[in-house]
């Protein structure tokens, strides 16, 4: 059963174009997801959920999940430059939600977010972050975030919120505010009234709760030495549980992941609860709160690393983990869990579930299910009753469009090295023989493809193009041999298997005269750079918001306090000049195609105009799409849909 408001929402929001231009694939894949975050009630019986508008404007819907109920439209943002981020019920009756954008300010790029309460019935729209006065001493754009959602007293949430030191320069009074850096306030979002739980502290960049109130660890983050640049390492420090004063925990680099990294609390045996490396590979990990430094392995693959727990409740406990080989598994310590999971995956064919919220109770359950064939959406799993009912689509208006089945491969390096991806040929196709192909290299690139549905994936393969998606060298996921030392700074192993998954598509029968490279990020990086490497082999290259100058990347990245990671991040060396797309232009042969949103805080646009300043000076056929106000991820749906057809138009087929 399709839940029919929801078909009616969809069509409303992501379709008036497309209903224009029938048959138009580019819009239908296009178009931005029709559900980017969704929140159930505490008694389970409505939902909040974020959907997109036009441009980047987005609105906050709520609904009854009842027969004939229509959502109603209780706030929006303009996207110029706020958008919501995320919305959840703090009560039956009202919502937390965090407001967060970009804006330039001369060369720098700002990223600030806030928290405010809304009602449930629209209105009553109350700021929940501190207010900054005209005397604050200084700038911080962190309006905060909830760390614990159910803290006891009714109404109220645990909130980390940053405060800024300030000095009464235009009266002769004395009243001044000294505190600064992040603290946690039990905050009622109804009434509004604070009561301070934790001081705020300078280098603080994180706290974290045991899921019922206390909050038992603190992350600093302080600069490096004199500079103006954050430490590569984050420290942790533990409350004991009768309280006291903060002990040292631990620390984790954030750059080799190195150490011990809390990411919850358990209250029940007292440890915290995280991420370690055993092996090179990531486990999760317990360390007792009580002063011994007792750890012990929780989860560990002898292949992959485990990488994310999992977590449900409106206590957000912790009843397992997940890893990603070919697919992402879990493994669960609570039998009840398990078998919920095990039993709705069949039910829905063999789908992935993911427990996205619960009740209060926990007598409903939200969750996702989705598949390689199927982008997604949203359900109520009322046990007692064993009834699933269907709420929400991800992408509406890929409703009833055949899409192409994922397929794992592994595929032999110049080296012998097997080197694992993703294969996706057009829906009806089992071999990719005369076929267009396109290598499709991930972003990051501390990251990696997974299977399940790729927007962009499933739209080339729908266009007739047989993508290929490696998880070359460089890769996160598969531990520290694989990822050597990243991307960039391997990036010759990195790029020599991007380019060795263009030859094993040849060597299945695709069309050698019709083979392309797309990327975006650092995707857009390997694009490039597999046209200096191997000239002859791709025939066009398209890169989306990529870096191209390893150099200037890091000159750029010396205006924010994350420059030295940055620095150390890309590292220093004859790869920097060897490395860098625009500094080896002139080998490149195929013609190239970027897009680039103005207001990159991720890559500077500067990097594509530079590129296309080498490719032009050295006499190549080059063009760069330019898109206003927009961030590295073109969160914008006329903006995919132009950018998709312009693509496909540009690519041999």
């Amino acid at each position: 059963m399709r839940g029919r408001w929801l078909y009616l929402l969809g069509l409303g929001i992501a379709a008036g174009a497309a209903h224009a231009q029938e048959g138009d694939v580019a819009r239908r894949f296009g178009t931005l997801d029709g559900v980017t975050q969704v929140s159930l009630s505490p008694d389970g019986q409505r939902l909040a959920f974020l959907a997109p508008n036009k441009g980047q404007a987005n609105d906050l819907f709520v609904v009854d999940i009842a027969d004939g109920a229509l959502p109603r439209r209780i706030l929006r943002a303009s996207g110029d430059p706020e958008i919501l981020r995320w919305c959840r019920w703090a009560t039956d009756a009202r919502l937390v939600c965090q407001i967060g954008g970009r804006e330039k300010v001369g060369e720098f790029i700002y990223g600030f977010s806030s928290l405010l309460g809304v009602d449930a019935a629209g209105g009553n729209v109350k700021s929940l972050s501190i207010r900054r006065g005209d005397n604050a001493l200084g700038i911080d754009f962190r309006g905060g975030s909830v760390i614990d959602w159910q803290p006891g007293p009714p109404g109220s949430v645990l909130m980390m919120r940053s405060h800024v030191p300030e000095a009464n320069r235009r009266t002769a009074s004395l009243i001044t505010k000294d505190e600064e850096g992040m603290g946690v306030d039990l905050v009622n979002v109804v009434e509004g009234s604070v009561k301070v739980v934790e001081k705020p502290r300078r280098d603080t960049i994180e706290y974290i709760t045991d899921g019922k109130g206390e909050v038992r660890i603190m992350g600093t983050q302080p600069m490096e030495g004199r500079t103006d640049n954050l430490s590569r390492i984050v420290r942790y420090f533990y409350k004991p549980a009768g309280g006291g004063d903060w002990q040292q925990l631990s620390s984790i680099d954030t750059l080799s992941r190195e150490g011990f990294e809390p990411w919850t609390v358990d209250a029940a045996t007292d440890r915290a609860i995280g991420f370690g490396k055993i092996d090179g590979r990531l486990a999760v990990m317990a360390v007792k709160l009580d002063g011994t430094g007792k750890g012990e392995t929780l989860y560990r693959h002898p292949e992959v690393d485990v990488d994310a727990l999992v977590r449900v409740g409106r206590d957000q406990r912790v009843v397992g983990a997940t890893y990603a080989t070919d697919r992402r598994q879990m493994v669960t310590t609570d039998p009840q869990v398990a078998a919920m999971a095990n039993s709705l995956s069949r039910a829905l064919g063999g789908r992935q579930v993911y427990f996205v919220d619960a009740s209060a109770d926990e007598s409903h359950w939200l969750l996702w299910a989705g598949s390689d064939v199927d982008p997604g959406r949203y359900y109520r799993y009322t046990p007692a009753l064993k009834q699933l009912r269907p709420l929400l689509e991800d992408r509406p208006l890929l409703s009833g469009l055949t899409l192409a089945p994922v397929k794992a491969v592994r595929y032999p390096a110049s080296d012998g090295t097997m080197i694992p991806g993703y294969l996706t040929l057009p829906p009806g196709r089992s071999d990719a023989k005369g076929l267009p192909a396109i290598v499709m290299p991930h972003g990051g690139p501390s990251s990696r493809d997974e299977w399940g549905f790729d927007w962009l994936a499933q739209y080339f393969a729908q266009e007739g193009f047989a993508v290929v998606q490696p998880n070359y060298r460089g890769s996160s996921g598969y531990g520290d041999q694989w990822y050597q030392n990243n991307g960039f700074q391997s990036w010759k192993v990195a790029i020599g298997d991007v380019s060795d998954a263009g030859r094993w598509i040849l060597a299945q029968g695709a069309d050698p005269a019709k083979l392309s490279i797309v990327g975006w990020s650092y995707g857009g990086y390997a694009a490039l750079q597999s046209g200096v490497v191997a000239p002859d082999l791709f025939r066009a290259i398209v890169a989306i918001a990529p870096v191209t100058d390893l150099s200037r990347f890091k000159t750029e990245s010396a205006r924010y306090t994350s420059g030295a990671i940055v620095r150390d991040f890309i590292g220093s060396g004859p790869h920097i000049r060897e490395g860098s797309p625009a500094q080896n232009a002139g080998r490149i042969v195929a013609p190239v195609l970027m897009f680039h949103g103005t207001l990159d805080q991720n890559v500077d646009i500067d990097q594509s105009r530079i590129m296309r300043g080498a490719l032009a000076s050295a006499g190549k056929k080059v063009e760069l799409v330019e898109y206003p106000g927009l961030a590295h991820g073109l969160s914008d749906s006329d903006t995919r849909t132009a950018m998709l057809a312009q693509i496909t138009r540009f690519l041999p087929h």
